[in-house]
């Protein structure tokens, strides 16, 4: 053994051949700092010892290298940027002393080979992959850019073109796609992987294969003509800048970093690389995003655990309740293999909820990413009926019928007495009170609320609510089987709106507020969504969601909020309300909707709308104000949620927004949003508001938090 350590190690195996395997004690290969340690060791073995000719380098997982170890990058990244330069130079520069080494070197990928774990195979000479492998830098989704030698390497390997293209979008790629462009030099069964590297760098040994001459031109400038340079670049420029926007960074600055060491060879291209990931590591975009994959993590390994601690799995579900919401919960659970009955008391909801499944599987197998058999095979697993009978013996049963708690009651105590004394019962309600709505049910300890967001294939978030008698048991059945839906669930304890409509309502709040005032309400969406970031502004999404919807909403929330939601004199959804304005739903809200010539969906601002809302004055507002009436609100209730214990985690706040209602990424969720301006930043701003009325008012645990200077993510700030 030349080598060994606790995450790889170098052995030599006959003929002269070094086996480079990484095997980390963990579940998986990573690259963090003390396996650097460990891989500068390796190489040094190697190259002092005399009797190595060649390396292969395997991975002992399922897995090549998942990347770089991200738990460890925002601690790091709080450093300035000009100490994060040599901190990635000196990682990137034992990459380049692998890439160094006398000897052929042929990578073995089998599974993920992610971020520096391409980068590691693209260090070596040749790359053998098995059918199993998936390749990619996705560094771009955390806000960065490769940091280990991608943008200098995979240029000079499959074209800049190809390049940009991989490491802008972050995409993974087979094997198959990746040998097309070049970014593999083989590709094998699972079985032959490690035969094959080794008669691959036998060749090289042998001379068979020119390994010098392979190596080459990843250390020299690109091969491009002035022409090639000009058109490659712009050509992509271009691209990013209408995909990406101007709120995402990382993209632009990777391609200008691989146009700017175009000309420059190995270590004129690596310092630019360097300088580059410094850069964009001292972003808020970066910590954002990263923020937002760990955050990510925390809600999959609560999944996991709930998963492991569930006597009982869901095998067989039941919905209640065909319309469009019950359908897509019945696409979603047949979908991800949980047979489901779809009960309702009319044919024609059940037409439809069947229709809704159908089309979403309709689409899926026009895009080609499902075939006929497969659509087949989902639909199967749904069971139409108009009888309670084939709801006898399923695991779970989701309560979707019309928003109303008396008809829900009615609903709930029925199915529970068919249904069976081991079933749990949920219900999907965006406002009704989970323990009113368990005063209709016997087995409180068994009933909870699942609450899905519409549309249900698309959004990732269920709010799992739990009641006062909700048990433990309960709860991580419904999280598991939610995120065996391929859903994101989190726990949430009862209170008006839950989590995400209440923090939502405040928000609407101040929008309302802003348009009683003069407010454009155009202009208040044009700056929510171009400058802020959100996908809709507030009086559109208000027409996605219902204006009626909303107004009902309203009135629960100052219902269960007198003092803070109470319900606005002259609000302007009301006024909309009352004149039969419901938004889509019926093609005008705030804005008019309908279809141009070529049949394309339309939306035009509504005269009607504004006559309504009888502004007698107009007033434009400062892009900076619009922000601040709107967002202060809704980061106050956030962190009264918190406070009160509503959501448990500041991560879990942040993703219920992000996956909810779309909150911008690049903002990191509204705690990573609160604590980039700055708590005590925030508070002074929110106090310049607080006579607008009690959202606008800070909580004392805030204050206390912005005094110690201590963080959301790191404390636990429940009250109650």
């Amino acid at each position: 053994m030349l080598f060994q350590g606790n995450s790889l190690s170098a052995e030599l195996l006959a003929d002269g051949i070094v086996e480079f395997k990484f095997d980390a004690q963990g579940s998986v290969n990573k690259f963090d700092q003390a396996t650097f340690e460990e891989y500068r060791a390796a190489v040094a073995a190697i190259n002092s010892c005399g009797e190595a000719k060649g390396v292969i380098v395997t991975s002992g997982k399922s897995a090549f290298i998942v990347g770089a170890d991200i738990t460890e990058f925002l601690e790091t990244f709080k450093q300035p940027e000009e100490a994060l330069v040599p901190w990635v130079k000196a990682a990137s520069d034992v990459f380049d002393s692998f890439e160094d080494l006398q000897i052929p070197t042929v990578a073995a990928v089998n599974g993920f080979a992610l971020g520096g774990g391409c980068e590691m195979t693209l260090a070596c000479d040749y790359r053998v992959a098995d059918t199993t492998a998936s390749i990619g830098l996705p560094e771009v989704k955390l806000g960065l850019m490769p940091g280990f030698g991608g943008t200098v390497r995979l240029p000079r390997i499959i074209g800049a073109d190809n390049a940009i293209e991989w490491m802008s979008t972050g995409k993974a790629h087979k094997a198959a796609a990746a040998m097309a462009v070049g970014a593999v030099d083989a590709v094998v069964a699972p079985e032959h992987l490690r035969e094959a590297a080794i008669s691959m760098v036998k060749q090289a040994i042998e001379g068979k294969l020119d390994w010098k001459a392979k190596r080459q031109p990843k250390l020299e400038a690109l091969k491009l003509s002035p022409t090639e340079t000009v058109m490659t670049f712009n050509t992509c420029k271009g691209m990013i800048a209408a995909k990406a926007g101007k709120h995402y960074p990382a993209p632009m600055v990777t391609v200008n970093t691989i146009e700017a060491a175009a000309g420059l060879d190995r270590a004129g291209a690596m310092h630019l690389e360097n300088v580059g990931f410094a850069k964009l590591a001292k972003t808020d975009a970066a910590i954002a995003q990263i923020g937002i994959f760990m955050s990510d993590q925390v809600i999959k390994g609560k999944a996991k655990k709930a998963a492991k601690a569930v006597a009982k799995p869901v095998e067989k579900a039941a919905v209640l309740g065909a319309g469009i919401m019950g359908g897509g919960i019945a696409y979603q659970s047949a979908y991800k293999g949980t047979p489901i009955v779809m009960k309702d008391i009319a044919d024609e909801a059940l037409d439809l909820g069947l229709t809704t499944a159908a089309g979403i599987l309709t689409k899926q197998v026009e895009r080609g990413r499902m075939n006929a058999k497969k659509m087949a095979g989902v639909l199967n697993n749904i069971t139409p009926t108009l009888s309670y009978d084939n709801v006898k013996g399923v695991d779970v049963v989701v309560e979707a019928v019309v928003e109303n708690p008396k008809v829900k009651g009615m609903v709930l105590a029925e199915v529970e007495e068919i249904a069976g004394e081991n079933a749990i019962i949920t219900s999907n309600t965006s406002t009704i009170s989970i323990d009113l709505l368990a005063e209709s049910v016997k087995r409180k300890d068994k009933f909870c609320g699942m609450h899905f967001f519409n549309p249900v294939h698309k959004m990732p978030l269920v709010e799992v609510i739990r009641g006062k008698e909700t048990s433990d048991e309960t709860v991580a059945a419904v999280v598991a089987y939610a995120a065996k839906m391929g859903k994101s669930p989190i726990v949430v304890n009862d209170c008006p709106g839950f989590y995400v409509n209440r923090v939502l309502f405040p928000y609407f709040a101040g929008f309302s507020h802003l348009v009683k005032e003069g407010a454009d309400f155009t202009a208040v969406d044009k700056v929510m969504e171009k400058v802020f970031g959100w996908p809709m502004g507030p009086a559109y999404l208000l027409d996605v969601v219902g204006i009626d919807t909303a107004d009902h909403c309203t009135g629960v929330m100052s219902a269960g909020f007198p003092t803070r939601m109470t319900k606005i004199d002259n609000d302007p959804v009301s006024k909309l309300y009352a004149d039969e304005r419901y938004g889509q739903k019926n093609g005008k809200g705030f804005y008019d909707y309908g279809k141009d010539k070529r049949g394309r969906p339309t939306k035009v601002a509504s005269e009607t709308a504004y006559q309504l809302i009888g502004n007698a004055q107009s007033k434009d507002f400062d892009k900076d104000e619009i922000i601040a009436r709107l967002m202060i609100p809704m980061v106050n209730e956030v962190v009264r949620c918190l406070e009160e214990g509503i959501v448990d985690t500041a991560s879990e706040a942040d993703m219920g927004l992000i996956y909810g209602l779309g909150f911008p990424p690049f903002r990191g969720g509204p705690i990573r949003y609160l604590e980039t301006v700055g708590i005590a930043n925030f508070i002074e701003m929110a106090d310049k508001f607080a006579h607008l009325g009690e959202i606008y008012q800070v909580t004392d645990g805030m204050r206390e938090m912005a005094a110690s200077g201590k963080s959301y993510y790191t404390t636990d700030v429940k009250t109650a």
